[in-house]
């Protein structure tokens, strides 16, 4: 008879599923707000957790050979999926090449993986490969590699892309939210929710006064130009799913300093603050897709501001903010009526497939 008692403790167990108020996906997991922002930090970045995805930026910027690269990746599942001023192809494009750019580099490659729905009709197929072609032309870079993947009717919705971008960051760029100090400024390129509510308006089939286009383009060129004007670029994001409001929340979060917008400084467009009233939505969370949020050492806002005014999509631009050595990890906004508020992060879902 053995006298062997031992015990593998560890059988049948393995690491518990992080704890939630919910024991479902929502489609507010995906709207870039509080349960996006949860579902990464609790249920992803634990799990993947290293020194390059640590930042938790745009994209990743690491040593290879000895020249710095930025890798980033992103899907786009936007219905529909043609808006008015532009569809999912150059809305893929653009956004990879966006998020290169917010990581300082200089975006040269990208690959495309397809998802396609049976039953898509072959023109709209081809609309999207050639506003793609268009949009990579647009913005310099070459699609180098790809993939094609066909699914059952009805188990898909029309096509799902994801691109995936590599660029290359020259030496004395740093963008990180380590780097903001107190006194930055805060600089937007031009009119907000512009993205948002041009989807919105098709799902709702509302018509406006004065037409309401996506804002999706390529952001590289006017980084460009922006680091001509000035090396002392603290921190870049641009403001896609939740809006400003979120993104801000995420840097102010990130680099432990407070954040003080003007809502009079904020520009909004008419046409877009009627649709919100007549939606319920605020502007400040509707998403973005040519617009950049860049925080700016003070003494060096006003070059900048300048060189963003004479590019095409920069002509607009204008201080929104700045950082403050108050209310730490928060963003506060003065009204136009002399108060303040505190602007939080996206709690719901606003706007579900908005990219």
């Amino acid at each position: 008879m053995s006298n062997d008692l031992s015990i593998d403790l560890t059988a049948g167990f393995a690491c518990p599923i992080p704890k939630s108020d919910y024991t479902n996906i929502l489609l507010a997991h995906g709207s870039g707000g509080k349960l996006t922002h949860d579902l990464i930090s609790k249920m992803f970045f634990p799990r993947f957790r290293n020194e390059f995805l640590a930042p938790l930026h745009d994209g990743a910027v690491f040593d290879v050979g000895g020249c710095r690269l930025a890798f980033t990746t992103d899907s786009y599942v936007v219905n529909p999926i043609f808006f008015p001023g532009g569809n999912i192809g150059e809305l893929a494009v653009n956004g990879t090449v966006n998020d290169l750019s917010m990581c300082g580099a200089r975006p040269m490659y990208l690959s495309a993986a397809f998802i396609i729905e049976e039953g898509l009709p072959l023109d709209d197929l081809w609309k999207v490969v050639l506003s793609m072609q268009e949009a990579a032309k647009s913005a310099g870079v070459l699609l180098v590699t790809g993939d094609t993947k066909v699914v059952d009717r009805g188990k898909g919705d029309k096509i799902f892309i994801n691109t995936s971008g590599v660029g290359l960051v020259d030496d004395g760029r740093d963008i990180s939210p380590r780097n903001i100090q107190v006194g930055d400024k805060i600089i937007v390129n031009g009119d907000i929710a512009l993205h948002g509510i041009a989807i919105m308006s098709v799902r709702a089939g509302l018509e406006f006064e004065t037409s309401i286009e996506s804002d999706t383009a390529p952001l590289n060129g006017l980084v460009e130009e922006m680091f001509k004007a000035s090396r002392n670029l603290h921190m870049m994001r641009d403001p896609t799913r939740g809006g400003i409001a979120t993104t801000l929340n995420e840097v102010a979060e990130q680099s432990g300093l407070g954040i003080k917008l003007n809502e009079e400084d904020i520009p909004v467009p008419d046409a877009v603050k009627g649709a919100c009233e007549i939606l319920g939505l605020d502007p400040l969370y509707i998403a973005n897709e040519g617009k950049l949020l860049a925080f700016v050492k003070k003494e060096d806002a006003d070059e900048v501001l300048d060189k963003m005014r004479k590019y095409h999509i920069g002509s607009r631009s204008t201080v929104i903010g700045e950082v403050v050595d108050q209310h730490h990890g928060t963003v506060v906004m003065k009204s136009k009526i002399g108060g303040n508020r505190i602007v939080d992060m996206l709690a719901g879902e606003q706007l579900p497939r908005i990219c």
